[in-house]
Parts: C-alpha cells; sequence; structure tokens
C-alpha cells in the first residue's frame, strides 16, 4: 500500500503555540492478475416488514438475485428475513446450489412489524459461523423504524463493533424516506461498513452492488492507524469520524478493509506547544498497520510528523499547503451536514439552514483560495440540501445528509 504524509506548515514559530495539520493519503494495490480471489462470506438481514410490500421488496430481491450471479460456488451466502419474527431464509454456508437459494429468495413476501435488533443479531451470529480468514460482510437493508426488541442507536452500534472484533464488516442500506437514518448510520459506523440512503427500489440495487464489488476486489484489510504524539505535544484531532481508543502513548484508530485500488484520505492535527528551542522537532510519530489480501501478510508503516522550529518572523511569511486546507474544507462540511441531519430530526428546520450556510461559507472561502472541482461539487449538494429544506422536504435531506457524511467523512475516498 502506498502511502504518503503532507503537511500543512513546515515551519513553526520560536516561542509560540501552534498547530500543525497532516493529511494521510492512502492507496491500496490493485488486484493481482495472478492470484485467486479469497473465498468471500456475504450474509444479508432483509427487512421484510409490512411497509416494504410491493416495488421495495421485488427490487430488493432482484438485487439479491443478481448478488448470487456475482459469487463463486466457494463463496458463502445467507440471508435472515425479519418483520417481528425473524427467519432463516438461507442459512449461511457455500453457494453451491444457486437455483434453490434464488427460489429461496424468490418466495419470500411482507409480513407485519419491524424487529430490526433481531434481525441484526441473527444475522451476525450466521456471519461469524462461516466467516473465514477474510471475516464477512453482512449487509442490512431496511426501508422502517424499529418499532419492536431493542431501537436504541447507540447500543445496537455496540453490537455491531463487538462483531467488527471477530471479522464482520456491517454496512446498511436505507430504502426511502421513511427509515430511521441515524440508527443505520450508527449501525454502519459501528460495524466499520457504510451507510447508503436508496430514495427508490433501484437505487438500493446499485447500493447492493456498489458493496460487493468492496468486498470482491479487497487488497487491504484490518487497517488501523496509532497516532503517538512527541512530548510536549498532548492534544490530538482526527477530522474524519472513524472509531478510536486510547492506547499506551497514544491514539488507535480504526480504518477497516480497502478496495482494490481505492484511495483514503485522513487529516490529523496537533496542539504544539511554545517551544523554546531552535531546529527541527518531532511533533508526532503515526504507525499505519494492515494485512494485505490474497497473502495475509501483516505490513507496519511508520511516518514521523517533523516541523523546523525557526525564529517568529521567518514563520510569518509561511503559506499553508492548500491541498491541506482544502481537505480540511471538505471534512469540516461532511461533519456540518451532519449536524444538520440532526437539527431536522430534532425538529429545528433554523438550525439545519444555519448550518447549511455555514458550511457554504466555509466552502467559498477554500475555493477562493485553491479552485477545487471536488468543493464545488460540494457546494452543489449544500445548496440542494438548503434548498430542499426551505421546502420542508426534512426526511429525504436527513437521510441524504447522514449518507454523505458516512460515505465522504468515515469512508473518504470510497464511490470517488
Amino acid at each position: 500500500m502506498l502511502v504518503n504524509a503532507l503537511v500543512d506548515v513546515e515551519v513553526v514559530a520560536l516561542e509560540q503555540e501552534d498547530e500543525v495539520t497532516v493529511m494521510l493519503d492512502l492507496a491500496a494495490p490493485g488486484t493481482p492478475t495472478d492470484a485467486a480471489r479469497p473465498p468471500a462470506a456475504v450474509q444479508v438481514v432483509l427487512d421484510r416488514s409490512g411497509s416494504m410490500f410491493g416495488e421495495r421488496l421485488d427490487a430488493a430481491k432482484q438485487a439479491l438475485m443478481l448478488l448470487i450471479d456475482r459469487l463463486d460456488p466457494s463463496d458463502s451466502f445467507g440471508l435472515v428475513a425479519f418483520d417481528d419474527t425473524v427467519k432463516v431464509v438461507v442459512p449461511a454456508g457455500p453457494l453451491t446450489n444457486k437455483v434453490a437459494v434464488s427460489q429461496a429468495i424468490s418466495a419470500l413476501q411482507a409480513g407485519g412489524l419491524t424487529n430490526l435488533s433481531a434481525g441484526l443479531l441473527r444475522g451476525l451470529q450466521e456471519a461469524r459461523r462461516v466467516a473465514g480468514d477474510s471475516g464477512a460482510t453482512l449487509l442490512l437493508l431496511s426501508d422502517g423504524h424499529a418499532n419492536e426488541g431493542e431501537i436504541d442507536p447507540g447500543r445496537l452500534a455496540a453490537v455491531a463493533a463487538a462483531a467488527r472484533k471477530h471479522g464482520t464488516t456491517t454496512s446498511t442500506i436505507g430504502i426511502g424516506t421513511g427509515y430511521d437514518e441515524l440508527l443505520l448510520a450508527e449501525v454502519g459506523r459501528g460495524g466499520q461498513g457504510n451507510h447508503v440512503f436508496a430514495e427508490q427500489g433501484e437505487d438500493a440495487a446499485a447500493a447492493v452492488a456498489g458493496e460487493v464489488t468492496g468486498l470482491l476486489s479487497k487488497t487491504v484489510q484490518a487497517v488501523s492507524l496509532i497516532v503517538r504524539p512527541q512530548a510536549p505535544v498532548d492534544s490530538v484531532k482526527v477530522f474524519n469520524d472513524v472509531p478510536g481508543q486510547r492506547i499506551d502513548g497514544g491514539i488507535m484508530f480504526e480504518l477497516g478493509d480497502l478496495w482494490a485500488g481505492e484511495q483514503r484520505k485522513l487529516l490529523i492535527s496537533f496542539s504544539v506547544p511554545a517551544m523554546a528551542g531552535l531546529g527541527l522537532a518531532q511533533v508526532a510519530e503515526l504507525e499505519l498497520r494492515y494485512v494485505t489480501v490474497p497473502e495475509f501478510t501483516e505490513e507496519t508503516v511508520t511516518v514521523p510528523v517533523h516541523v523546523n522550529v525557526v525564529p517568529g518572523d521567518q514563520a510569518a511569511g509561511r503559506i499553508p499547503d492548500v491541498r491541506v486546507a482544502s481537505e480540511r474544507a471538505f471534512l469540516e462540511v461532511q461533519e456540518t451536514k451532519r449536524k444538520a441531519a440532526q437539527a431536522l430530526r430534532d425538529g429545528d428546520r433554523d438550525q439545519a439552514l444555519l448550518a447549511f450556510d455555514e458550511a457554504d461559507g466555509k466552502l467559498a472561502s477554500a475555493m477562493s483560495a485553491a479552485p477545487s472541482a471536488e468543493l464545488d461539487m460540494e457546494q452543489q449538494v449544500i445548496n440542494e440540501l438548503r434548498d430542499r429544506t426551505e421546502v420542508f422536504d426534512d426526511e429525504y435531506v436527513a437521510k441524504l445528509a447522514r449518507s454523505e457524511h458516512s460515505r465522504k467523512s468515515r469512508k473518504r475516498g470510497r464511490g470517488n
């Protein structure tokens, strides 16, 4: 994997507090042409409650049929369906009889209420049962609000996070505008997968196809980043929405898996205290660990972060790197989308509009310093979200904003 680090400023002023921001650019290798793909394990958890009746359930079933076609007989597949009860439609195992699996999917009918937690828990059990060296991927598709069983987003996210420690990645796909976007986004976050908003049935099919494309082309797995601030630096901020926890000497962040050729950007800032001595000073050490596929070889890359301490008059003329500044604006806008989605969930439309105005101003300022096609596209997204908020399309805006935040902050690079 290619790893590149870029700092926004390479010099800091003597005896003055400062902030240094590092952009870590990761590029996964392409798929080897002479290597066999290791078997994959896919577990689907499908909402078949009454609200899925008709086009939504038909589209979901069609998406699963296409998924079956793309998997090899050596791959494992399982399907759990839920309404107010849970049914193991296809026990997880090798796809030795695709015809029988397709028939089981076709026979699914819509039912009653929505016990999402029961479906998720049973699906995770099945996924863990067949997860091999490459782990397993669980896809949860739902169009409604959980109204039976456990409904707390935090607790269900913790369930998905625990499963991730045993090798199962959870992604969620919300269909239509009636589902609980916070719950599905949190489950995807806990499971280190994606959360995708599929407004129409055909969008759900595209979302499933996208997840499977990544699953079948993984070249890097179990990526983690350890950030070790060097004394006297003790304040660290990671702009991407990735799970982290303190360890001895630093903070460890979990980045999940990367697809073939996928690029990720991570942004980390360090509060640098006033330094009394001139010259080169190390402010942090970044340690990236990952496992390559299909070799399953563990690799470690260490990146030191240095700044040069110079007299104040020399530091005054420095020009921050515009690439890092643009990335910071991009990620700050993603966080603003999340805040706006929460404001709409709380019924505070005015606060959501203020958040979109803030994002628009931030993007305009960043583009005045360095024009960017990517930031221009972000501004178009923000304008669409604001316009639809003004006409009271709250459900759509909240779901699109939450999905955008998931893809562009937690899975920065995926889908670009």
